[in-house]
């Protein structure tokens, strides 16, 4: 099913590919961020996508609580976007040999990841407020949150924490 195949003839089948796209991508990236946390040398960066790793465990759980909700099974369907993004993420880190310059590619292949889920997220509570699905809007904007607030501690690393800086020299 492509992101807006025939199989979608309503704004609920929509919501529910929406939620299969994130569902499916929060799974890859949970398989992505161990090895960043392993390459990471700066011990703010690694700690950040540690505890976003275990962030993204709960956000999982969320939207299965969400696809409970609408009476379905949680599945996922494929996210050429996330795939994309940590396939580039991967290629540039096999390209860096400064571990100082690696970790802030680290960080921008993060915020590429966060701004995607960022603006998936505010998507599908745009769609199910419109749907009255109040009680997904919830778990949905949780998820959201946090996503603004990785987001928020990348740009701490990088800019307050030295990762930029020390790479630039």
């Amino acid at each position: 099913m492509g992101f807006f195949s025939k199989d979608i003839t309503s704004m609920e089948d929509l919501l529910l590919h929406g939620l299969q796209d994130i569902y499916y991508a929060e799974q890859q990236i949970t398989k992505a961020l161990p090895t960043m946390i392993e390459q990471a040398t700066n011990r703010d960066l690694a700690a950040g996508l540690k505890s976003h790793l275990d962030e993204t465990y709960k956000q999982i759980e969320r939207l299965e609580q969400a696809f409970r909700k609408l009476g379905k099974e949680p599945s996922g369907t494929d996210c050429p976007a996330i795939d994309g993004l940590i396939k580039e993420s991967n290629e540039t880190a096999g390209e860096i040999d400064d571990k100082s310059v690696l970790d802030a590619a680290i960080v921008a292949n993060a915020q590429a990841v966060e701004h995607y889920e960022i603006a998936r997220y505010g998507t599908l509570i745009a769609w199910a407020e419109a749907l009255g699905h109040d009680d997904i809007v919830r778990f949905l904007t949780t998820n959201l949150n946090e996503e603004k607030a990785a987001n928020t501690k990348l740009n701490t690393v990088a800019l307050r924490k030295g990762v930029n800086l020390k790479a630039a020299s």
